[in-house]
């Protein structure tokens, strides 16, 4: 059983994906090519907002926004401690400060009751993360953001093509970021990533950022970095963004599946009324998860942990007046199953068989 299947998926638009490559090698425009604006525009178009911006990775998104927002050493920018390195990490590289809140005991995304305590003088963006595929609370966040006029970037590396009240995710604050890692819900052949605003300025600057700063040829009015989207890898997303619908509606139908089935013996996701998840992870608690996690391999099932040490416990970013009591405990119990569009329901009841003799 894979944990997540990338080649059913290939299988069915290789035809697609083979034909747009050999257009990209036969124009030989690897860098920039006419593939990036127009995957561009049609990602735009599907989150619901006039601009978005490819760039090399989920990381460089990241990086990109703060330096379009002008985030600089010494500034504080109010995140989760609950997610992958990269947030608190570029975070840092700009010498900037990540200032952690604890998350949520339900959806494990940042507790938004907490932020606004934790803003000081200094704060100069908030970075909520949609954790897992479902978003943040981006109402109150806005509504704290707005009282304070500090900028929102949403880390949706895990979100892409979730909704929130009606609206996609990466639309939903000043800027959105994701990420194509090949085992996101929309995933490149390698690594890959965009920016999405509705802000023509922050939309100008982060195109110029994305190629060293430069504006026009030679010519660069501000500091950037080497951040530009294969022209290869968006021929692949313009391939996969024509069954990415269907995709997460499968991911839909294999999450109900999961929850249905484990609902009364395991903690299982927790999605909010007016939210709906892409399930980049469909991920339970357990106890005693290094046991369960051996006895799950012994029977043909394999698992991940996303993510067992928090940011506050990592020794890069480490405290000992750091100490977020709801984010430690749940890194200490979550446990993620193999999910992907194309799971079959005999692997998903292998799945949960293997689970329920557990605790029967």
């Amino acid at each position: 059983m894979d944990f997540i299947d990338l080649k059913s998926q290939y299988k069915k638009i290789e035809e697609d994906i083979n034909v747009r490559i050999k257009k990209v090698l036969d124009h030989g425009q690897y860098i920039m090519g006419p593939e990036i604006r127009e995957l561009e525009e049609r990602l735009a178009d599907y989150v619901g907002v006039k601009h978005c911006v490819g760039v090399s990775s989920g990381t460089d998104a990241l990086l990109v926004a703060m330096m379009a927002l002008g985030i600089k050493a010494g500034d504080e920018v109010i995140t989760t401690p609950f997610t992958f390195i990269a947030t608190g990490e570029m975070i840092t590289l700009l010498g900037a400060i990540p200032v952690f809140v604890d998350i949520d005991s339900r959806t494990y995304n940042i507790d938004s009751k907490l932020i606004e305590s934790a803003i000081t003088d200094k704060t100069k963006a908030i970075m909520p993360v949609s954790l897992y595929g479902q978003c943040a609370d981006f109402d109150e966040i806005n509504a704290i953001a707005q009282r304070y006029n500090i900028p929102v970037i949403e880390d949706g590396a895990q979100s892409f093509g979730a909704t929130y009240k009606g609206r996609k995710s990466c639309g939903l604050s000043t800027i959105g970021c994701t990420s194509f890692f090949p085992s996101k819900p929309l995933g490149a052949y390698g690594d890959g990533g965009a920016c999405f605003t509705d802000d023509d300025e922050l939309a100008k600057l982060m195109k110029q950022i994305r190629i060293h700063g430069q504006d026009r040829r030679y010519h660069h009015p501000v500091v950037g970095l080497n951040g530009r989207l294969d022209t290869l890898q968006a021929a692949v997303l313009l391939a996969k963004i024509e069954i990415f619908p269907t995709e997460v509606a499968l991911r839909d139908k294999a999450a109900l599946h999961y929850s249905n089935a484990l609902g009364d013996d395991f903690i299982v996701p927790y999605i909010k009324s007016e939210y709906t998840s892409v399930y980049a992870q469909y991920s339970i608690l357990v106890n005693n998860r290094d046991t369960l996690q051996e006895k799950l391999r012994d029977s043909g099932v394999p698992t991940a942990v996303h993510y067992p040490v928090p940011l506050n416990k990592q020794p890069v970013f480490m405290s000992e007046s750091l100490s977020f009591p709801v984010a430690e405990d749940v890194a200490s119990k979550v446990m993620s199953l193999p999910m992907h569009p194309y799971i079959t329901i005999e692997d998903q009841n292998l799945v949960v068989s293997s689970l329920l003799q557990t605790v029967g």
